[in-house]
């Protein structure tokens, strides 16, 4: 979600076009943002309000497709899902921290690097490339979300590369005012597992694996609770039974196809 919000702060500061809008599309329905628990937090805690972020249901990109007036650039992932394939051609720029999966194409702009965080890219774009947009909140948002990726910068993680450190250095360099990485990296772990808002429904989508096949729908959810706790929920016999209804839904409405992941 960084990722995108500030490519696209990016490229509306510093685009010489006056015909082209740059909207971060938040690739999930409004509903789901709350099942983001320490998307929503952070944003929050960064004066980003949720009013002002677009998700891919309030958005007819088939539309703006069909009267080509839409490009894409795709941030942490690199291949456009199946249903979407349709849009290949106007992708123009990938910006990705994943093994790069998509045919070369003299259209797009690849960046992929095997860094800890996609946000790394997103800062060193800025860095080099308008360094004078950068501001407090801007730097803020930026490496909180890499300190967070890179799990506090410990290297014991395995998810921290020298890119990583060395873009969170210059962050911190150029805004010293910025709170103690540690400080950040406990509030949003605290805030990923803090379900204690969510509805049964909203806790079982929070961390669901789906497999739909022609005979059986299969869904899996972690739950961020005591099990027991979770147990006694009040109503939870009719929740699990609306959410076995809305499973099975799902699998009659991709009766015929291949299985899918989601």
């Amino acid at each position: 979600m960084v990722s995108a919000i500030t490519l696209a702060y990016f490229l509306s500061k510093t685009s010489s076009s006056k015909n082209l809008v740059y909207v971060p599309v938040l690739n999930i329905p409004r509903e789901d943002f709350p099942l983001r628990t320490e998307c929503s937090f952070f944003l929050q805690e960064n004066r980003i309000s949720e009013d002002l972020l677009t998700f891919r249901d309030e958005v007819d990109l088939a539309d703006l497709y069909e009267s080509g007036q839409l490009s894409l650039s795709l941030v942490d992932h690199n291949v456009l899902a199946r249903s979407d394939s349709y849009m290949e051609d106007v992708v123009t720029e990938v910006i990705d921290h994943r093994v790069l999966e998509r045919k070369p194409s003299a259209n797009c702009r690849v960046t992929v690097e095997l860094v800890g965080s996609c946000t790394t890219l997103v800062a060193e774009k800025i860095v080099q490339e308008a360094p004078q947009i950068l501001d407090f909140q801007l730097a803020s948002v930026l490496r909180d979300t890499i300190v967070l990726d890179c799990v506090n910068m410990a290297p014991a993680a395995g998810k921290v590369t020298p890119r990583d450190t060395e873009y969170v250095t210059i962050l911190e360099s150029k805004f010293p005012e910025l709170p103690q990485r540690g400080g950040v990296f406990d509030s949003l772990q605290n805030a990923k597992f803090d379900v204690s808002g969510l509805s049964t429904d909203q806790m079982l989508r929070k961390d669901l694996k789906s497999l739909t096949g022609r005979d059986v729908a299969l869904a899996a959810s972690a739950i961020y609770m005591h099990l027991e706790d979770f147990l006694r929920r009040d109503g939870l016999e009719n929740d699990l039974q609306t959410f076995m209804q809305k499973i099975r839904l799902q699998r009659h409405r991709g009766h015929g196809h291949h299985l899918h992941l989601q």
